[in-house]
């Protein structure tokens, strides 16, 4: 046998031992685990033995009993099933509860009290109703237990005369109890809804119910862990342009300045109507003229004017001879002239 694999096989033999004695190890710390953790003291708390939704009776066959901790408790957990049945009356769910899930005092309805939505509202909280249709309604997304933002949109006629829109954000982080009659929180399919529920306070019923008439309300669902409010200002149509008040300003400038050009242009051309109109009328005049001076008799030829007439006579008078003559002699090449007296 050679060496190497003499040297493999002791390894092999000692890494074999490292892990059962390893494993070994962690097995006497579990079990020391679960001695320790039998020493905390422990109770009893009911649970949910099958899924409830809103409205659902409680009897023994949907709760069961199971250990909890004593030290961690939740608030307003039964230790019993008899306890928790105990009064007169039957008890229902007042939202969905879970398998295995503690069933607390504010999930349930009181000793002889009904499912209704009186019993899930808060203290000194209202429930509202307002109208709303598939799109105000966030296309019918929008269930029992989720947050909405509410939205006024409204138009008033302004100091000029005109019509101005604008969106206000009328309340923010409302509670919704109820779509339509349904408030079993569950449901989980989208439906088209004519009426949405709200948990409000006093003031902000008032509201609601104020602005249901002045106005469009419309729903905006806000994100689960979101219920913080945040700050808000109103959109006007001068936002859906981005356009700043000077801008609205230039603009308006622009218009009052065609307006008046559009004006002076109107008076111009009446001002020439009228011009045309006193051309026409003057046309007219001198035609009605022309018309009576043609239908006149004319008046007599006066008499010729007898004028004398005079008879030029022209006489030819023979002209008288000259009595000298110019007479030219050449001196070589030069030219002299001579008066001389003319003979008969």
């Amino acid at each position: 046998m050679r060496a190497n694999t003499l040297i493999m096989i002791v390894l092999a033999g000692v890494f074999g031992v490292l892990a059962v004695v390893l494993a070994n190890i962690w097995l006497a710390s579990q079990r020391n685990a679960m001695a320790r953790t039998d020493d905390v003291p422990h109770d009893t708390v009911v649970v949910a033995a099958v899924p409830l939704k809103f409205g659902d009776t409680l009897t023994d066959d949907k709760l069961r009993e199971i250990a909890w901790p004593a030290g961690a408790v939740p608030a307003g957990a039964f230790k019993t099933t008899k306890e928790m049945l105990a009064g007169e009356g039957v008890k229902q769910a007042l939202q969905a509860i879970g398998t295995n899930e503690p069933v607390l005092a504010t999930k349930i309805t009181g000793p002889g009290q009904r499912a209704t939505l009186s019993a899930v509202l808060g203290e000194g909280m209202k429930a509202v109703s307002i109208r709303v249709n598939d799109v105000l309604g966030v296309a019918g997304f929008v269930f029992p237990g989720d947050r909405v933002d509410i939205l006024l949109t409204r138009t008033v006629r302004g100091d000029d005369g005109a019509d101005k829109s604008f969106v206000d954000v009328l309340l923010q982080s409302m509670k919704v109890l109820a779509i339509d009659q349904v408030a079993d929180v569950s449901k989980d399919s989208p439906t088209v809804v004519k009426s949405v529920t709200l948990e409000v306070s006093t003031k902000d019923a008032q509201k609601l119910t104020l602005a249901a008439g002045a106005g469009q309300l419309s729903l905006a669902l806000r994100q689960a862990a979101a219920s913080k409010g945040e700050a808000t200002e109103r959109v006007t149509l001068s936002d859906l342009t981005g356009e700043m008040p000077e801008d609205v300003a230039k603009r308006q400038a622009e218009l009052e300045k065609k307006a008046a050009a559009d004006a002076l242009a109107e008076a111009e051309r009446k001002r020439a109507e009228d011009k045309i109109a006193g051309l026409t009328q003057a046309v007219e005049r001198v035609g009605s003229r022309l018309d009576e001076l043609g239908k006149a008799k004319p008046a007599p030829a006066a008499a010729a004017e007898v004028r004398e007439v005079v008879k030029e006579v022209v006489k030819y008078v023979q002209p008288e001879p000259p009595k000298n003559v110019s007479v030219g002699v050449f001196r070589g090449v030069k030219l002299e002239t001579y008066d001389v007296p003319r003979q008969p």
